[in-house]
């Protein structure tokens, strides 16, 4: 457990699925993981009020409150450790609805565990670049027209834009995919009015 109160190693695995439950625990177990396996929404809220594991592994669909009702109630876009949505092939606008609502990154299912464990890796080293940036970006520091507009994650992308990154060098700095750095670009243009990427420096550097 780290002085900020979030544990380095535990990490939260949340699917109403047995079997994914249980195949994930062993992956990340066997990686060096303190996993906790639940299966429903009510139990992480519960877990996540607890303490601050690395990383949490949320299930868009389950039964009674969805994946996105608890991204909602833990503020997922302040919340202090990284949120990854598990979603099958047709649950995408729901995922990418758990993107404007805070998640970090989601993973479509079927996946391959080993997959899985590398993604959340690199979530866990990106989260740790960011923690230890905060206070260094011009993003963050600036007050711009429509900046009130923008959520945490877009922030930071536009961060990654603003020092010239493109979205493939933006998704391997930031530990997502380049799927999820595109949304978010997207997103950010049609917030703040941008035509293009000189428009939007423009905007935002102005």
């Amino acid at each position: 457990m780290s002085q900020d109160g979030v544990s380095r190693r535990a990490i939260f695995i949340v699917d109403d699925d047995v079997d994914v439950r249980g195949v994930l625990s062993a992956v990340f177990a066997r990686s060096g993981y303190a996993v906790t396996a639940l299966a429903d929404g009510a139990s992480l809220i519960k877990a996540a009020h607890s303490y601050t594991p690395a990383c949490i592994l949320l299930d868009v669909y389950m039964p009674g409150r969805s994946g996105l009702d608890i991204l909602k109630e833990l503020n997922a876009d302040e919340y202090p450790a990284p949120i990854l949505m598990m979603s099958g092939q047709g649950d995408i606008p729901m995922a990418v609805e758990a993107l404007k609502n805070g998640a970090l990154d989601f993973i479509e299912k079927p996946f391959d565990s080993e997959t899985v464990l590398s993604r959340v890796q690199d979530a866990i080293d990106a989260w740790e670049r960011r923690r230890n940036s905060v206070g260094t970006s011009k993003i963050r520091a600036s007050r711009f027209p429509g900046r009130e507009l923008l959520t945490q994650r877009e922030i930071d992308v536009l961060d990654q834009i603003s020092v010239g990154a493109s979205s493939k060098e933006a998704a391997r700095q930031m530990g997502i995919s380049f799927r999820t750095v595109e949304v978010h670009r997207s997103r950010i243009m049609e917030k703040l009015g941008a035509k293009n990427s000189v428009d939007l420096m423009r905007i935002v550097l102005s």
